[in-house]
């Protein structure tokens, strides 16, 4: 009777000891307090429906990226996180840049120059936008497209193209759509890193 009480005894123990060693571990992964909760979605990907919510215009175009127009990509989004902006204004301010510059921070460009546009969105200090070295200095250029974005009311509610086009005044306002696709794959990739 004493063997069997003590496998008992021993069974139980051992039970108890797996349980407390497979139950503490897992207990601290699923915090489920709000701060948890809020810092795993902040973590995550934004999805499609939130980088594009209105859907797509046109045909979309596509360019290989190299390692400046990455960086640019970076500094748009860092830039939009400082201005306290979402990531659907990532979108539209990435997608703007697509399609003024391919993301290249561009300098006068002499007779190919459209008047005395410059930088990642095409700013002319000659419109307001800033001086030169202002507006070919990625993050400031990014705020100040960002700054005329929060003045487009109900800019969240527009495609891509006409929020962009509220604040460039482009001859070209719907060249913008095609770069939608793109600058949402960016954000995506990008958002979080």
């Amino acid at each position: 009777m004493n063997t069997i009480l003590r496998r008992s005894v021993l069974g139980i123990a051992g039970l108890a000891l797996s349980t407390g060693v497979v139950a503490g571990p897992l207990a601290t992964l699923t915090d489920t307090t709000p701060a948890a909760a809020a810092a795993a979605v902040r973590a995550d990907k934004p999805d499609m429906d939130t980088l594009i919510p209105h859907g797509t215009q046109g045909e979309q175009s596509r360019i290989d990226l190299g390692d400046e127009q990455t960086g640019n990509v970076k500094a748009i989004i860092e830039a939009t996180k400082k201005a306290g902006m979402d990531e659907r204004a990532a979108v539209v301010a990435i997608g703007t840049s697509l399609q003024e510059s391919k993301l290249e921070n561009l300098g006068h460009l002499g007779d190919r120059n459209d008047h005395d546009s410059q930088g990642l969105f095409q700013q002319r200090p000659s419109s307001g936008w800033g001086s030169v070295e202002q507006i070919t200095d990625p993050e400031y250029s990014t705020t100040a497209f960002l700054k005329g974005l929060k003045q487009v009311e109900g800019w969240q509610e527009l495609p891509l193209t006409e929020a962009a086009q509220k604040v460039q005044v482009s001859a070209y306002p719907f060249h913008y759509a095609q770069w939608e696709t793109q600058a949402a794959d960016l954000v995506a990739e990008h958002w979080t890193s």
